[in-house]
């Protein structure tokens, strides 16, 4: 029988609720971890937890991940239930914002923006800060997009967003490194989740004629991949971002 990666580690999943994040709930669940599931919408956190084997040891929270006492009231949840922060995160929480650009309004852009990246910005600094002032080490999991290495037509907003994960993922992973704390990043392709419409042209053009695999991925698939990054499996993965697309490249 194959060992567990995360046994007993307290994990916190931004948009647990759906898709890729309650895919990776599941996922660390099985692996050993304890599961914060987190989400703008309890009830789907709370499914995510009910979906789990013993859901009595994990946690639904509702947490808006543009604003800083959202999470600061999540911590303040996870330190009275656990006694101890998060040593494990995922940024999962995500928009989109499908637009040309000559369309696109202002509230959109400002919304996806603050969603994907400063909500992505605001976790990673509050765990940060909760492990370097107790001296635990650490792992940070950001979902960006290969739309952020390639772009997105109509959708400028959303790849911009998580180009910006990109970056920042290189970037802060070279300072948290020194406190025992890695950063890395994967880069999904067309996955089969809430936010893909597999209607839209565009989508089906990059299924049909830009992924080699022929089909849009699964959650769980980019979840596993995840999964490995937090673990110790990846102990020498710092600043990497690891692309989950099936082949996908514009």
């Amino acid at each position: 029988m194959a060992t567990i990666m995360l046994p007993n580690k307290l994990a916190l999943v931004t948009g647990g609720g759906s898709g890729i994040g309650r895919a990776t709930c599941l996922v660390l669940e099985r692996e050993g971890a304890v599961v914060i599931a987190s989400d703008l919408n309890l009830a789907s956190a709370q499914e995510t937890v009910t979906m789990m084997s013993d859901p009595s040891k994990h946690l639904a929270l509702m947490v808006d991940v543009t604003k800083a006492e959202y999470i600061n009231s999540a911590f303040a949840a996870i330190r009275a239930k656990y006694n101890a922060p998060p040593t494990l995160l995922v940024n999962s929480a995500g928009i989109t914002g499908i637009s040309p650009l000559v369309s696109l309004e202002e509230d959109l852009f400002a919304k996806v923006i603050d969603v994907n990246f400063k909500g992505t910005y605001l976790a990673s600094k509050a765990v940060a800060n909760a492990l370097i002032k107790e001296n635990l080490s650490g792992s940070i999991v950001n979902v960006a997009s290969i739309t952020g290495v390639a772009g997105l037509q109509d959708n400028s907003c959303y790849a911009g967003s998580k180009g910006g994960v990109i970056a920042f993922t290189k970037s802060v992973c070279k300072e948290l490194i020194k406190s025992g704390i890695r950063v890395n990043s994967v880069l999904p392709g067309p996955i089969d989740t809430p936010m893909l419409s597999v209607d839209n042209d565009i989508v089906k053009f990059a299924i049909d004629y830009l992924t080699p695999i022929g089909r849009a991925g699964q959650p769980k698939e980019v979840a596993e991949v995840i999964a490995f990054l937090l673990s110790e499996r990846s102990s020498f993965m710092v600043g990497s971002c690891v692309e989950v697309t099936g082949g996908y490249r514009s």
